[in-house]
């Protein structure tokens, strides 16, 4: 199947042939025609497969083909993100295919002065970019309206549901007419999307290119067992050992991150972090940097992460396994896209084989597991407390009693035991 067969006009199939685009991926090849005929639609698809295309393209027609004069602060097209990042990178997309359209975009979110932003939305906007927060704000100051939006795009709806958004999400729908065009666009699909799904949509068009919740094919996925105490030292050998040179890695709090930016740093890898209390403009830098290939090696959380696209990323690494299952997902998701291959580590303590069965489960899938020489589990050391991160109104979780501790350490030398046998 190639793009001119999905009744996309000239202006927007000379910007796909600039950008070297020959043929539409699989979500690209069943969203396009079904946007196009104005159903709502439920897709589910891995990131890095084309979903951002999947909905832009099939939007730019139909706002060419109706073209209307604006009121003020009118919005014709509305794209919910859950991050700045991924906000930011669906702008761009939406910039570079309405290249060579009378299209006017803009992007909405905070941790950016909000003057701009009330003057790109004066004249009106036939697509806005935005995340949830950000929205709120103009909808109490009355400077975007929302009243006459003809598609609703909610992109990487699971995160948005996982960050905590249902609330403002709610109070976003109660603005919006009821008679519109839904797309819902999610790389997980759990309970909580198939009631978000049910409530926002009306008959949608099931679209699923692989199934739920698995991870992409092209990304090879290996588990090094290690303690805790020894997951900077392992990590810093293998980037070196490997001559790895663009490395992004997750941890699981602001604090890990930047700690572990700085140890990074000392071990001689010119090491960045971003996370949600760094300014955007000094998250941007990092991210630019990263790529430029300035900065070698990437700490992120996983919402600072969301929705990063950095083109052939080679190395994605779990440093704290995450704390909801389907993160895992989206994170060695940033690896092995647009058709290219990728490798992701995840490095796995003691303390984390009910987190890693999780994984396992939710993927259907046994990790290749293994040991570095040098790197054996010992189970004398005993490891100070980490600090954690709680949300909003969640119980400290405290720390593991003995028995726990004891468990765990068992069943890891249970399968170290194993492997020794070559049994596992």
């Amino acid at each position: 199947m190639s793009f001119q067969s999905l009744a996309l006009s000239e202006p927007i199939l000379r910007v796909l042939a600039e950008q070297g685009y020959v043929s539409p991926t699989p979500v690209q090849q069943q969203s396009i025609p079904q946007i196009l005929s104005g159903k709502d639609v439920l897709a589910g698809a891995q990131t890095g497969t084309g979903k951002t295309a999947a909905f832009t393209l099939p939007l730019l027609q139909q706002l060419l083909n109706a073209p209307k004069v604006l009121n003020k602060a009118q919005v014709r097209v509305l794209v919910l993100t859950p991050t700045r990042e991924l906000a930011q990178q669906v702008f761009e997309s939406v910039q570079t295919y309405s290249r060579h359209l009378p299209v006017t975009s803009a992007v909405f979110y905070g941790g950016v002065s909000i003057r701009p932003q009330y003057d790109a939305a004066e004249q009106g906007l036939d697509i806005l970019v935005a995340t949830p927060g950000r929205l709120i704000d103009h909808l109490h100051q009355e400077t975007v309206d929302l009243s006459q939006l003809e598609v609703l795009v909610l992109d990487e709806a699971d995160r948005m549901l996982d960050m905590g958004f249902i609330v403002d999400i709610k109070r976003i729908m109660a603005k919006l007419p009821v008679k519109r065009q839904t797309l819902l666009f999610s790389a997980t699909y759990s309970k909580d999307i198939k009631q978000l799904a049910d409530a926002l949509l009306n008959q949608p068009v099931l679209i699923e290119v692989a199934a739920a919740n698995a991870t992409a094919d092209r990304v090879t996925q290996q588990v090094y067992l290690v303690d805790r105490h020894r997951k900077r030292e392992l990590i810093s050998h293998v980037i070196g050992a490997r001559n790895w040179q663009q490395v992004l890695i997750f941890v699981r709090t602001k604090h890990g991150a930047d700690r572990l930016a700085k140890q990074l740093q000392k071990d001689g890898l010119t090491t960045a972090a971003i996370h949600g209390d760094k300014a955007q403009g000094a998250r941007q830098r990092a991210l630019d940097e990263f790529k430029q290939g300035k900065v070698r090696v990437l700490v992120a959380t996983d919402i600072a992460a969301r929705g990063l696209d950095i083109t052939e990323l080679p190395y994605v690494v779990n440093y704290d396994l995450p704390q909801v299952a389907e993160d895992y997902v989206h994170r060695i998701g940033r690896t092995g896209r647009a058709g290219l291959s990728g490798e992701a580590v995840t490095l796995v303590g003691p303390d984390e084989l009910g987190a890693l069965q999780d994984i396992e489960k939710l993927t259907q899938q046994v990790l290749p597991t293994q040991i570095l020489p040098g790197y054996e589990h010992d189970p004398h050391f005993k490891a100070p407390n980490e600090p954690t991160e709680r949300k909003p109104g969640q119980r400290p979780a405290g720390r593991q009693d003995a028995a726990a501790k004891r468990q765990s350490a068992g069943k890891l030398k249970a399968k170290l035991r194993a492997k020794a046998l070559g049994k596992a």
